[in-house]
Protein backbone atom coordinates (compact mmCIF):
# COMPACT_ATOMS: atom_id res chain seq x y z
CA UNK A 1 0.00 0.00 0.00
CA UNK A 2 2.96 2.32 0.69
CA UNK A 3 6.18 1.97 -1.28
CA UNK A 4 9.21 4.24 -1.45
CA UNK A 5 12.48 3.76 -3.30
CA UNK A 6 15.60 5.81 -2.82
CA UNK A 7 13.95 8.84 -1.21
CA UNK A 8 16.36 11.74 -0.77
CA UNK A 9 15.81 15.17 0.73
CA UNK A 10 18.25 17.92 1.60
CA UNK A 11 17.72 21.11 3.60
CA UNK A 12 20.62 23.35 2.65
CA UNK A 13 23.80 21.59 3.73
CA UNK A 14 21.97 18.98 5.79
CA UNK A 15 20.85 15.73 4.17
CA UNK A 16 17.60 14.75 5.87
CA UNK A 17 17.10 11.58 3.83
CA UNK A 18 19.96 9.75 2.17
CA UNK A 19 18.11 7.17 0.07
CA UNK A 20 15.29 5.52 2.03
CA UNK A 21 13.35 2.45 0.90
CA UNK A 22 10.00 1.57 2.46
CA UNK A 23 7.42 -1.13 1.81
CA UNK A 24 4.22 -1.28 3.89
CA UNK A 25 1.64 -4.01 3.08
CA UNK A 26 -2.05 -3.17 3.09
CA UNK A 27 -3.83 -3.38 6.43
CA UNK A 28 -0.66 -3.32 8.54
CA UNK A 29 1.04 -0.87 10.89
CA UNK A 30 4.54 0.39 10.18
CA UNK A 31 6.40 2.37 12.82
CA UNK A 32 9.21 4.80 12.05
CA UNK A 33 11.69 5.10 14.91
CA UNK A 34 14.82 7.15 15.24
CA UNK A 35 16.53 9.96 17.17
CA UNK A 36 15.39 13.53 16.71
CA UNK A 37 16.42 14.71 13.25
CA UNK A 38 16.65 11.19 11.83
CA UNK A 39 14.18 11.98 9.01
CA UNK A 40 10.93 10.48 10.30
CA UNK A 41 8.74 13.56 9.85
CA UNK A 42 10.33 14.29 6.47
CA UNK A 43 9.22 10.87 5.21
CA UNK A 44 5.68 11.44 6.48
CA UNK A 45 5.52 14.87 4.82
CA UNK A 46 6.71 13.43 1.49
CA UNK A 47 4.22 10.56 1.58
CA UNK A 48 1.42 12.96 2.54
CA UNK A 49 2.25 15.18 -0.50
CA UNK A 50 3.32 18.12 1.70
CA UNK A 51 6.95 17.96 0.58
CA UNK A 52 8.64 17.02 -2.69
CA UNK A 53 11.59 14.62 -2.55
CA UNK A 54 14.84 15.68 -4.22
CA UNK A 55 15.24 12.18 -5.64
CA UNK A 56 13.57 8.79 -5.52
CA UNK A 57 9.96 7.73 -5.93
CA UNK A 58 7.06 6.98 -3.61
CA UNK A 59 3.59 5.61 -4.19
CA UNK A 60 0.58 5.25 -1.93
CA UNK A 61 -1.74 2.67 -3.40
CA UNK A 62 -1.52 3.17 -7.15
CA UNK A 63 -0.82 6.92 -6.97
CA UNK A 64 2.52 8.71 -7.20
CA UNK A 65 3.04 11.20 -4.37
CA UNK A 66 4.32 13.87 -6.79
CA UNK A 67 2.51 13.34 -10.10
CA UNK A 68 -0.82 12.37 -8.51
CA UNK A 69 -0.65 14.56 -5.40
CA UNK A 70 -4.02 16.27 -5.83
CA UNK A 71 -5.85 12.94 -6.28
CA UNK A 72 -3.92 11.25 -3.49
CA UNK A 73 -4.92 13.84 -0.89
CA UNK A 74 -8.50 12.58 -1.03
CA UNK A 75 -7.34 9.03 -0.20
CA UNK A 76 -5.12 9.64 2.82
CA UNK A 77 -5.51 10.96 6.34
CA UNK A 78 -2.86 12.83 8.31
CA UNK A 79 -2.60 13.60 12.01
CA UNK A 80 0.50 15.67 12.75
CA UNK A 81 2.41 16.24 15.97
CA UNK A 82 0.03 18.99 17.03
CA UNK A 83 -3.77 18.79 16.87
CA UNK A 84 -4.89 20.73 13.77
CA UNK A 85 -8.23 21.84 15.13
CA UNK A 86 -9.73 25.29 15.74
CA UNK A 87 -9.99 25.92 19.49
CA UNK A 88 -12.74 28.54 19.07
CA UNK A 89 -15.09 26.18 17.23
CA UNK A 90 -17.02 23.30 18.77
CA UNK A 91 -15.99 19.73 18.13
CA UNK A 92 -18.87 19.20 15.72
CA UNK A 93 -18.15 22.41 13.79
CA UNK A 94 -14.51 21.40 13.43
CA UNK A 95 -15.43 18.08 11.84
CA UNK A 96 -18.05 19.70 9.61
CA UNK A 97 -15.40 22.19 8.45
CA UNK A 98 -13.01 19.40 7.55
CA UNK A 99 -15.79 17.65 5.65
CA UNK A 100 -16.48 20.78 3.62
CA UNK A 101 -12.75 21.19 2.90
CA UNK A 102 -12.88 17.68 1.44
CA UNK A 103 -15.78 18.92 -0.76
CA UNK A 104 -18.41 16.81 0.96
CA UNK A 105 -21.96 18.17 0.57
CA UNK A 106 -23.09 20.03 3.70
CA UNK A 107 -25.57 17.33 4.74
CA UNK A 108 -23.03 14.55 4.26
CA UNK A 109 -20.39 16.51 6.21
CA UNK A 110 -22.80 16.83 9.15
CA UNK A 111 -23.69 13.14 9.03
CA UNK A 112 -20.03 12.11 8.91
CA UNK A 113 -19.21 14.46 11.81
CA UNK A 114 -21.90 12.85 13.97
CA UNK A 115 -20.64 9.35 13.11
CA UNK A 116 -17.08 10.22 14.10
CA UNK A 117 -18.11 12.03 17.29
CA UNK A 118 -19.90 8.89 18.41
CA UNK A 119 -17.08 6.60 17.36
CA UNK A 120 -14.47 8.58 19.30
CA UNK A 121 -16.67 9.08 22.37
CA UNK A 122 -16.99 12.83 21.88
CA UNK A 123 -20.76 13.16 21.45
CA UNK A 124 -21.29 14.67 24.92
CA UNK A 125 -18.65 17.32 24.19
CA UNK A 126 -19.73 17.97 20.59
CA UNK A 127 -21.24 21.40 21.34
CA UNK A 128 -18.38 22.63 23.52
CA UNK A 129 -15.53 24.81 22.18
CA UNK A 130 -12.39 22.77 21.63
CA UNK A 131 -10.45 25.09 23.98
CA UNK A 132 -12.32 23.37 26.84
CA UNK A 133 -11.17 19.88 25.74
CA UNK A 134 -8.46 17.88 27.51
CA UNK A 135 -5.33 16.85 25.62
CA UNK A 136 -6.69 13.37 25.02
CA UNK A 137 -10.00 14.71 23.70
CA UNK A 138 -8.21 17.08 21.31
CA UNK A 139 -6.08 14.20 20.03
CA UNK A 140 -9.18 12.08 19.44
CA UNK A 141 -10.86 14.96 17.61
CA UNK A 142 -7.75 15.45 15.47
CA UNK A 143 -7.75 11.74 14.59
CA UNK A 144 -11.47 11.94 13.76
CA UNK A 145 -10.77 14.89 11.44
CA UNK A 146 -8.15 12.82 9.59
CA UNK A 147 -10.79 10.14 8.97
CA UNK A 148 -13.50 12.35 7.49
CA UNK A 149 -13.32 10.63 4.10
CA UNK A 150 -12.54 7.15 5.56
CA UNK A 151 -9.08 7.00 3.93
CA UNK A 152 -7.46 3.62 3.29
CA UNK A 153 -4.10 5.03 4.46
CA UNK A 154 -3.48 7.03 7.63
CA UNK A 155 -0.26 8.85 8.57
CA UNK A 156 0.33 9.79 12.21
CA UNK A 157 3.32 11.78 13.43
CA UNK A 158 3.93 11.06 17.13
CA UNK A 159 0.22 10.48 17.81
CA UNK A 160 0.35 10.19 21.62
CA UNK A 161 2.91 12.85 22.55
CA UNK A 162 1.76 14.64 25.70
CA UNK A 163 -1.09 12.26 26.49
CA UNK A 164 -1.56 10.67 29.91
CA UNK A 165 -1.33 6.84 30.15
CA UNK A 166 -5.12 6.34 30.07
CA UNK A 167 -5.53 8.51 26.97
CA UNK A 168 -2.63 6.71 25.27
CA UNK A 169 -4.27 3.31 25.86
CA UNK A 170 -7.60 4.62 24.55
CA UNK A 171 -5.95 5.91 21.38
CA UNK A 172 -4.06 2.64 20.89
CA UNK A 173 -7.36 0.75 21.02
CA UNK A 174 -8.92 3.12 18.48
CA UNK A 175 -5.98 2.65 16.10
CA UNK A 176 -6.18 -1.14 16.48
CA UNK A 177 -9.84 -0.93 15.52
CA UNK A 178 -9.05 1.08 12.39
CA UNK A 179 -6.39 -1.40 11.30
CA UNK A 180 -8.74 -4.32 11.94
CA UNK A 181 -11.13 -2.67 9.47
CA UNK A 182 -8.41 -2.56 6.80
CA UNK A 183 -6.70 0.80 7.29
CA UNK A 184 -2.97 0.91 6.58
CA UNK A 185 -1.18 2.95 9.25
CA UNK A 186 2.24 4.59 9.15
CA UNK A 187 3.26 6.27 12.39
CA UNK A 188 6.30 7.89 13.92
CA UNK A 189 6.81 7.66 17.64
CA UNK A 190 9.33 8.39 20.36
CA UNK A 191 7.70 5.81 22.64
CA UNK A 192 9.27 2.41 22.03
CA UNK A 193 6.59 0.61 24.02
CA UNK A 194 4.05 2.15 21.64
CA UNK A 195 5.88 0.70 18.64
CA UNK A 196 6.09 -2.67 20.39
CA UNK A 197 2.35 -2.67 21.09
CA UNK A 198 1.01 -1.40 17.77
CA UNK A 199 3.32 -2.18 14.86
CA UNK A 200 3.66 -5.13 12.54
CA UNK A 201 6.99 -3.83 11.28
CA UNK A 202 9.47 -1.21 12.41
CA UNK A 203 11.91 0.87 10.38
CA UNK A 204 14.69 2.46 12.41
CA UNK A 205 16.22 5.61 10.91
CA UNK A 206 19.43 7.33 11.87
CA UNK A 207 20.89 10.37 10.10
CA UNK A 208 18.52 9.93 7.16
CA UNK A 209 19.29 6.25 6.56
CA UNK A 210 17.52 2.98 7.39
CA UNK A 211 19.74 1.22 9.94
CA UNK A 212 17.36 -1.63 10.85
CA UNK A 213 14.00 -3.01 9.76
CA UNK A 214 11.77 -5.92 10.70
CA UNK A 215 9.06 -6.97 13.10
CA UNK A 216 9.54 -6.11 16.80
CA UNK A 217 10.41 -9.76 17.50
CA UNK A 218 12.94 -9.91 14.65
CA UNK A 219 14.67 -6.74 15.81
CA UNK A 220 14.92 -8.02 19.38
CA UNK A 221 16.56 -11.22 18.18
CA UNK A 222 19.26 -9.18 16.45
CA UNK A 223 20.82 -8.24 19.78
CA UNK A 224 20.47 -11.56 21.56
CA UNK A 225 18.05 -14.16 22.81
CA UNK A 226 16.39 -14.59 26.16
CA UNK A 227 17.97 -13.31 29.35
CA UNK A 228 17.64 -14.71 32.83
CA UNK A 229 18.20 -12.37 35.74
CA UNK A 230 18.82 -13.74 39.23
CA UNK A 231 18.94 -11.48 42.29
CA UNK A 232 20.34 -13.09 45.44
CA UNK A 233 19.59 -12.38 49.07
CA UNK A 234 23.29 -12.35 49.97
CA UNK A 235 26.06 -10.84 47.84
CA UNK A 236 28.42 -13.44 49.29
CA UNK A 237 26.57 -16.16 47.33
CA UNK A 238 27.42 -14.64 43.92
CA UNK A 239 30.75 -16.44 43.38
CA UNK A 240 29.36 -19.90 44.18
CA UNK A 241 26.17 -19.20 42.20
CA UNK A 242 28.17 -18.04 39.20
CA UNK A 243 30.13 -21.30 39.06
CA UNK A 244 26.95 -23.31 39.54
CA UNK A 245 25.08 -21.48 36.74
CA UNK A 246 28.05 -21.96 34.37
CA UNK A 247 27.83 -25.70 35.01
CA UNK A 248 24.05 -25.75 34.53
CA UNK A 249 23.42 -23.77 31.30
CA UNK A 250 25.45 -22.52 28.35
CA UNK A 251 25.50 -18.81 27.56
CA UNK A 252 27.25 -15.57 28.34
CA UNK A 253 27.09 -14.46 31.97
CA UNK A 254 27.44 -11.07 33.66
CA UNK A 255 27.72 -10.54 37.41
CA UNK A 256 26.86 -7.28 39.19
CA UNK A 257 27.93 -7.57 42.85
CA UNK A 258 26.57 -4.12 43.73
CA UNK A 259 23.06 -5.26 42.77
CA UNK A 260 23.57 -8.88 43.94
CA UNK A 261 22.56 -9.87 40.42
CA UNK A 262 23.66 -12.33 37.74
CA UNK A 263 22.39 -12.02 34.15
CA UNK A 264 22.66 -14.95 31.74
CA UNK A 265 21.97 -14.87 27.98
CA UNK A 266 20.47 -18.22 26.93
CA UNK A 267 18.85 -19.79 23.87
CA UNK A 268 16.30 -21.91 25.74
CA UNK A 269 14.63 -19.55 28.15
CA UNK A 270 11.97 -21.52 30.09
CA UNK A 271 14.04 -24.73 30.37
CA UNK A 272 17.07 -22.80 31.52
CA UNK A 273 15.01 -21.05 34.21
CA UNK A 274 13.92 -24.42 35.59
CA UNK A 275 17.48 -25.79 35.58
CA UNK A 276 18.97 -22.74 37.27
CA UNK A 277 16.22 -22.64 39.91
CA UNK A 278 16.70 -26.34 40.70
CA UNK A 279 20.50 -26.04 40.87
CA UNK A 280 20.42 -23.03 43.21
CA UNK A 281 17.77 -24.61 45.42
CA UNK A 282 19.81 -27.82 45.62
CA UNK A 283 22.85 -25.85 46.74
CA UNK A 284 20.83 -24.00 49.37
CA UNK A 285 21.42 -20.59 47.78
CA UNK A 286 18.56 -18.21 48.54
CA UNK A 287 17.15 -16.17 45.65
CA UNK A 288 15.29 -12.90 46.03
CA UNK A 289 14.10 -12.73 42.42
CA UNK A 290 14.44 -14.83 39.26
CA UNK A 291 13.01 -13.62 35.96
CA UNK A 292 13.11 -14.38 32.24
CA UNK A 293 12.91 -11.56 29.74
CA UNK A 294 13.52 -10.76 26.10
CA UNK A 295 15.58 -7.81 24.89
CA UNK A 296 13.49 -4.64 24.73
CA UNK A 297 13.07 -2.25 21.83
CA UNK A 298 14.93 0.30 23.95
CA UNK A 299 17.98 -1.99 23.80
CA UNK A 300 17.50 -2.49 20.07
CA UNK A 301 17.28 1.27 19.57
CA UNK A 302 20.49 1.88 21.52
CA UNK A 303 22.29 -0.91 19.70
CA UNK A 304 21.46 0.20 16.15
CA UNK A 305 21.60 3.99 16.60
CA UNK A 306 24.13 4.40 19.39
CA UNK A 307 21.98 7.16 20.89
Amino acid sequence: MIRANGLRKRYGEREALGGVDLDVPEGTVCGLLGPNGAGKTTIVRILATLLRPDAGQARVGDLDVVRDASRLRFRIGLAGQHAAVDELLTGRRNLELFGRLYHLPRRQARQRADELLERFDLTDAARRPVKTYSGGMRRRLDLAASLIVAPPVLFMDEPTTGLDPRSRLDLWNMLRGLVAEGTTLLLTTQYLDEADQLTDQIVVLDQGLVVAAGSPAQLKKRIGGNRIEVVFREAADLAEAQDLIWQTVSGSLEADPSQRRITVSVSEGPRSVVRIAAALDGAGIEVEDLSLRQPTLDEVFLAVTGS
